[in-house]
């Protein structure tokens, strides 16, 4: 029987070991190798080329969205499956832009993420039944307050709400401090916010960041 190949990638090891367990109790897929940041992601999705990687999106280093879009630019064939706690409407959108084939949360019930692999597999889009309504929703408002910020605004975003400075970013992303206080006034200017608490709130409210 043909298996299909998981790259799983999670910085926490007791969840990877349970959904290896999950994974690997079905006949037709098995766990080729795994990953614990973006970075790591990227290395072994090359090395391995697996039939589909499942990604966190809160990793260490990089993210979990610039890893899948950088696979996806040296794979434009790459099949991506998110899961992630992370079940924001404006964090599925980002997801899915950067070319993730499915997206999946934690709170899904476990076999779900066997069907999910099937048809991502497959070539099939996926999105677990708990986000559907509010991602349909959110989609026909067309209500995303940070749908203005390109994908490495957003980026910048993201890391600025959770803490970082402008070096720690820098080094990250390998861009210089001043390409990311240019960003980060750009950021502010186009959603009119005056301080770091504002943007932190905003990051809150659109599930960017847990409260």
């Amino acid at each position: 029987m043909k298996h299909l190949r998981i790259l799983l990638v999670d910085d926490h090891p007791i969840v990877r070991d349970g959904y290896r367990r999950l994974l690997e109790s079905t006949p037709d897929i098995r766990v080729e190798a795994d990953a614990s940041s973006g970075e790591e992601a990227c290395t072994r999705y090359l090395e391995i080329k697996p039939d589909v990687l499942i990604i966190d999106l809160s990793l260490p280093g990089i993210s979990g969205i610039e890893a899948l879009r950088r696979i996806r630019q040296r794979d434009p064939d790459a099949r991506i499956l998110v899961f992630s706690m992370h079940d924001s409407p404006v964090m599925v959108t980002r997801a899915l832009e950067a070319g993730a084939s499915g997206y999946l949360t934690k709170s899904s019930a476990a076999a779900e993420m066997v069907d999910a692999v099937r048809e991502v597999a497959q070539g099939r889009s996926y999105l677990s039944a708990d986000l559907v309504q509010d991602f349909v929703a959110t989609t026909m408002a067309a209500d995303d307050p940070l749908k203005g910020l390109t994908p490495r605004e957003f980026q910048i975003f993201a890391r600025l709400a959770h803490g970082q400075i402008v070096n720690e970013i820098a080094e990250v992303l390998c861009i210089s401090p001043k390409t990311v206080g240019v960003h980060q006034t750009n950021i502010m200017k186009k959603l009119k916010l005056r301080n770091a608490s504002e943007l932190t709130r905003l990051a809150m409210r659109c599930g960017v960041l847990e409260p």
